[in-house]
């Protein structure tokens, strides 16, 4: 499977949003926790979030974001496992129509609306930065509709049903990922 160094590269490559680049980083990280938290494989999990977004360009349509990235990737001789492209894939189900079916599925499928909400709360903070940031304000702003209007609040909210993980607890173990890699965030 590529390495994470190869990932970054590639995806510095192919990405000219860096700010794309820090939301995979973002992914990756609460893609990992939720792999230790639900017994995952922590690689396959955190390749999944880190490379997700990876076609997210202008030249790819909606309806290949997320299925495009593992095409590339397999060209350029990367090993992409079948679970991970599927995950990717479904991340993105309303366009590619790729639907969520197994755990990893619907971890990435949850999680990466939540690692925008999460960096919208903080922005709001003085300090703008995830230490200063509490999984309690974090749930404040997932009630306030007009906060952060681009999250799918219902994606998240599918926590319980398809993870087993209270929201309290979705939120928590997210906020703490994402705190552990603030340094590449820049937050």
């Amino acid at each position: 499977m590529i390495s994470r160094q190869q990932a970054l590269d590639f995806l510095n490559n192919k990405i000219s949003n860096k700010n794309i680049i820090k939301h995979m980083i973002a992914a990756e990280a609460v893609m990992r926790a939720l792999a230790r938290k639900l017994n995952g494989n922590e690689d396959e999990w955190g390749m999944a979030g880190l490379l997700h977004d990876g076609d997210y360009i202008d030249s790819v349509p909606m309806n290949q974001q997320g299925i495009q990235i593992s095409q590339w990737l397999r060209e350029a001789g990367y090993e992409v496992p079948d679970n991970v492209a599927h995950a990717m894939a479904a991340h993105n189900a309303d366009n590619t129509g790729v639907q969520p079916e197994s755990l990893l599925d619907w971890a990435l499928y949850i999680g990466d609306s939540l690692t925008g909400l999460i960096v919208a709360s903080a922005l709001v903070l003085p300090t703008k930065k995830l230490a200063d940031l509490t999984a309690d304000s974090v749930l404040k702003h997932f009630k306030e509709k007009s906060f952060a209007k681009g999250t799918r609040r219902d994606q998240i909210a599918l926590c319980e049903e398809k993870l087993g993980l209270p929201l309290d607890e979705f939120a928590k173990i997210s906020l703490t990922a994402m705190q552990g890699v603030a340094d590449e965030l820049s937050l």
